[in-house]
């Protein structure tokens, strides 16, 4: 039998290689094993109470204090986690919050779900990952199964997470266990919640992957796909929001095309969607929003010039994405001056600051590049958005405010850039003086006053 030393303390702990190994394998399968979830975001908390459910304790771990606050006495400030789902696991003491990484310590395994940012030049920012693990370095111990959730390039569980922790005594697949399995949580979706999607795992070894799959087995009903490496999985996620990328700019640009010949892009996606194969449905949009597809993409282009490779379709699809605000805000000027009404001392009403319907998550919105380039060429903007009760554009506070027929009536302009489920948008467009609707939310093509992307 193969023993491994641990140091521990100043001192030398034995261990038999076989015992580390079923252990682990013998708690998964009897959900023994403690679970830890770094970073309690709109990935992180989901995951956290999912695997709480189906039987395992979960410790989550935040560095927000008022986060941790909120979560153990039962309020859930996210959407896709009731208060009801919430308490159910923190009464039984199947979830704790916390803001101390001790709990490592207590951990069979750890889940990162940390933010993966790009800067302003479009780099990664892989800092928080970076830091997670430094925490992660100094209460490693025998057995623990490491999982890095976050959307991230491909070689960074083996360069970044590998490489660090390996710098110790320990050894992948002997002394701990690493995988990667990206999140596929699509935020506000009723239809397909965490568990009913399918999950991919790349693990450091094959044992590694084993483990990591039978533990994902455990809470998410539908298929568990094993893959040959990290990179493979890390890959996957960057495919499946690159395809989204590429392809929502490519409508984008057809919708600015058939603005300019008079044609109608939505009727022309619902003709071309009634063939039952070779076509699938992608829609306009003010500004692709969220943290995923507008920022995973470039993670793999960054990483593909380190080969001397250029994703030209990704840099492309990025470029029309960005343009798309600009054009709105052009739009916008262009109706109000067929209106005789100048873009200056206009009062401008935006409904939905979301970057989609149903949900509360502002993250890379189009609200933000459109309403600050109106403020900046002297427009009066006010929005609504019921689950966003405020906004901050350049350090200015703004408020949601009432649809009331009041406000319908005085605004000159109404432009709609999330159809949240909040009105009759046909019959707010009857009481308009002008509306840009980006989302097709108004359905008669009778008005005058109706504008679309």
């Amino acid at each position: 039998m193969l023993l491994i030393y641990y140091k521990i303390n100043g001192g030398f702990a034995k261990y038999l290689l076989q015992d580390i190994m079923e252990n682990l394998e013998t708690k998964i399968k009897n959900k023994k094993a403690k679970v830890a979830v770094i970073g309690l975001g709109y990935v992180g908390l989901p995951t956290a109470v999912e695997i709480a459910k189906a039987g395992f304790f979960v410790y989550g771990i935040d560095r927000n204090k008022e986060r941790v606050k909120q979560l153990n006495l039962g309020c859930s400030y996210i959407a896709d986690v009731p208060a009801g789902e919430l308490k159910e696991v923190i009464s039984p003491k199947k979830f704790i919050a916390t803001d101390n990484y001790k709990a490592l310590k207590k951990s069979d395994i750890v889940l990162i779900c940390v933010p993966t940012p790009l800067d302003k030049n479009k780099i990664p920012d892989i800092s928080y990952i970076k830091s997670t693990v430094g925490e992660i370095k100094k209460r490693l111990h025998p057995g623990q199964l490491i999982i890095l959730e976050s959307s991230t390039y491909p070689g960074t569980t083996e360069e970044v997470i590998l490489s660090a922790l390996q710098e110790s005594d320990f050894r992948v697949g002997r002394n701990f266990h690493l995988a990667y399995s990206p999140e596929r949580i699509d935020p506000g979706n009723k239809n397909y919640k965490l568990k009913d999607v399918a999950r991919v795992v790349g693990g450091a070894t094959s044992s590694c992957t084993r483990l990591a799959v039978q533990f994902y087995k455990k809470f998410i009903k539908s298929e568990v796909l094993p893959l040959s490496s990290p990179r493979a999985a890390e890959m996957t996620k960057l495919l499946e929001n690159t395809f989204r990328l590429v392809n929502i700019s490519m409508i984008n640009e057809m919708a600015l095309l058939c603005g300019k010949i008079g044609i109608d892009i939505w009727e022309v996606i619902e003709a071309a969607k009634t063939k039952p194969y070779g076509f699938y449905p992608f829609y306009p949009s003010a500004k692709i929003g969220g943290h995923c597809i507008p920022l995973d993409p470039f993670y793999l282009s960054w990483k593909a010039k380190e080969h001397n490779f250029f994703c030209r379709f990704i840099e492309l699809a990025g470029e029309i994405n960005e343009q798309m605000p600009h054009y709105i805000v052009t739009k916008i000027i262009w109706a109000l001056n067929l209106h005789k009404k100048s873009i200056r001392g206009s009062k401008i009403l935006i409904l939905g600051v979301a970057y989609k319907e149903g949900i509360g998550d502002t993250r890379e919105s189009a609200a933000f590049d459109i309403i600050k380039e109106l403020l900046r060429k002297g427009a009066k903007v006010r929005y609504h958005d019921s689950y966003v009760p405020e906004l901050e554009i350049d350090k200015k506070k703004l408020r949601t405010v009432k649809l009331t027929q009041k406000i319908i009536k005085e605004s000159d302009c109404i432009v709609i850039l999330t159809a949240h489920p909040v009105c009759d948008y046909d019959e707010l467009a009857k009481k308009a003086k002008l509306v840009i609707d980006t989302k097709n939310a108004v359905k008669s093509r009778n008005f005058k006053n109706v504008f679309r992307l």
